[in-house]
């Protein structure tokens, strides 16, 4: 027993940070996705022995994935819907000036609701591909849809993020975060903590 419980830690700990950012996105509340990362651990250790992969990652944001969506099943109306709080970890770079700093944040802040706005599989992929860095096929197998299916799906929630940020900001500014202007995607969205 003392063996499987420390192959569990060593194969799912390390990927807590990324199990709890999944939750946090999907749920958008931190309490609520401490309670799905808590119940998806718990499925994991008990499901340990099916786990044949060296790769524990995808097994477990699989796990976090399918356990939030039965949380929210049993304890959400289909309507609800729950803002992120204002306690996201702001960006640092002590390179800029306050000004900078400003933008940085407001154009941070302006992503962040962008990806609140984007349906729920588009939300997935994108916090998969380009917060997590799961490659195309360890999203498939997370997702369980079909590799073609994720790269459609990741084109067109990045066409549809491009949309939203257009509506908020001018097209050139909106232009430069899709293309990785100055900034990626990851800088302005910085995972919870």
């Amino acid at each position: 027993m003392e063996s499987l419980r420390q192959n569990f830690e060593e194969a799912a700990l390390p990927h807590l940070g990324a199990a709890y950012n999944l939750a946090r996105w999907l749920t958008h509340d931190a309490t609520d996705a401490e309670d799905v990362v808590q119940e998806a651990y718990l499925r994991a250790f008990r499901h340990f022995g099916s786990f044949h992969g060296r790769d524990g990652r995808p097994w477990l944001l699989a796990i976090v994935r399918n356990t939030c969506y039965t949380w929210m099943q049993h304890n959400r109306s289909p309507q609800l819907t729950v803002h992120l709080d204002d306690q996201l970890q702001e960006i640092e770079s002590k390179a800029l000036n306050p000004e900078a700093l400003l933008l940085q944040s407001a154009d941070s802040q302006m992503v962040r609701q962008a990806l609140e706005e984007l349906p729920v599989e588009f939300r997935e992929v994108v916090v998969l591909r380009e917060l997590e860095g799961l490659s195309y096929k360890q999203i498939a197998a997370v997702v369980e849809i079909p590799l073609g299916t994720v790269m459609s799906r990741l084109a067109r929630a990045r066409k549809h993020l491009q949309q939203i940020l257009k509506s908020h900001w001018n097209k050139d500014t909106a232009e430069e975060v899709m293309v990785g202007g100055s900034q990626s995607l990851t800088d302005l969205v910085a995972p919870d903590a």
